[in-house]
């Protein structure tokens, strides 16, 4: 009740600073602003960075139309990490390739699905990272999957850390297909909606996590059988009989989060004898815009040592460990990792 009560709060403040902005430049203020207004005149994102997210944008509308009409089969290739590809993936990076092209501002981007960095306008701005289309392996079962974006300004992401992204964002392709996106410092998590004219938008602002769980989302639970304090750490979810949700779409798990105000996300790694020692989810793909995301909302992410946001690019295919969301659920499941 109390982040609700919060979260109406801070809607009627942004209302309230839309109607000032709007007495003040004679623009009328929409009953629902659009995902461009709204970094225009909310975040007050610059130029070339409010297009290229609207670019991201346009690109989504596509991809989220290709899910519904589109062969779901193997495309025959395999990714840079030696993953099957579906057809889907191939379409779905392709279609943001064109639309990066085409904006003018990026002056390279780093796909997951791609071998190598690719290298677009020489006097670009922007380096944007993506995985066009995460949890695919989920599309024939009809199961929610998403997209996810991380911005850099520059063209070498080497040697920053994730603290460094200027934007990130990411589109959840569901019941309903929906946008969540922040310019950090300050600026607030936002939600959009795209309607039935093709349109995104605003659904939530300033969207909040609150420090205690009631939620819990365990990745690579196989890692419990050689790292027995991730087994200890999910059993005292069991135990403090909070609410399974997970789904396999890293997307999905975390706007759960958001969407709900509460809760963890953890994917740890399996220790010395395991394949995924550090941990298995892509540090710069996959935890980069959501830490980044998440901590601007008031969560925290940490690898088990250090905030995800403070951990070096060291390469483009690092893994990582990540427990992410609640805060004080954070710290206590570290505690355990740990000990």
């Amino acid at each position: 009740m109390g982040i609700r009560n919060a979260s109406h709060r801070t809607a009627s403040k942004s209302y309230f600073l839309y109607v000032i902005m709007a007495q003040t430049s004679n623009c009328p203020v929409p009953d629902q602003p659009s995902l461009n207004w709204h970094l225009r005149n909310s975040t007050k994102a610059p130029d070339d960075l409010r297009h290229l997210i609207s670019d991201v944008a346009r690109s989504a509308k596509y991809i989220s139309y290709a899910i519904q009409t589109t062969d779901t089969g193997l495309s025959g290739n395999t990714n840079s990490f030696g993953e099957d590809q579906l057809k889907l993936d191939e379409l779905s990076d392709d279609v943001i390739r064109e639309n990066l092209c085409e904006n003018g501002t990026v002056c390279c981007y780093i796909s997951e699905e791609k071998d190598d960095i690719i290298e677009l306008d020489p006097d670009g701005k922007f380096t944007i990272v993506f995985d066009p289309l995460d949890g695919s392996s989920l599309v024939d079962a009809n199961f929610s999957i998403g997209s996810i974006f991380g911005i850099y300004e520059g063209g070498d992401i080497i040697g920053k850390t994730l603290r460094d992204q200027v934007a990130a964002l990411y589109v959840l392709y569901g019941p309903r297909t929906l946008l969540v996106y922040s310019c950090g410092n300050g600026t607030g998590v936002h939600e959009f909606i795209l309607n039935d004219v093709g349109e995104f938008k605003l659904l939530r602002s300033h969207m909040g996590v609150a420090d205690e769980a009631k939620n819990y989302s365990p990745g690579n639970l196989r890692a419990v059988t050689t790292n027995k304090q991730y087994n200890v750490a999910v059993e005292g979810w069991m135990a403090d009989e909070k609410t399974l949700r997970y789904s396999g779409c890293m997307v999905a798990d975390i706007h759960h989060i958001l969407s709900k105000g509460q809760g963890i996300f953890s994917n740890i790694g399996g220790g010395e004898d395991s394949k995924y020692p550090d941990g298995k989810l892509r540090h710069v793909f996959e935890c980069g815009p959501f830490a980044y995301l998440v901590e601007e909302a008031g969560g925290l992410s940490s690898d088990g040592v250090q905030s995800i946001l403070d951990k070096k690019i060291t390469d483009v295919d690092q893994r990582t460990a990540i427990i992410i969301g609640s805060k004080n659920e954070v710290e206590k499941t570290v505690g355990i990792l740990s000990a």
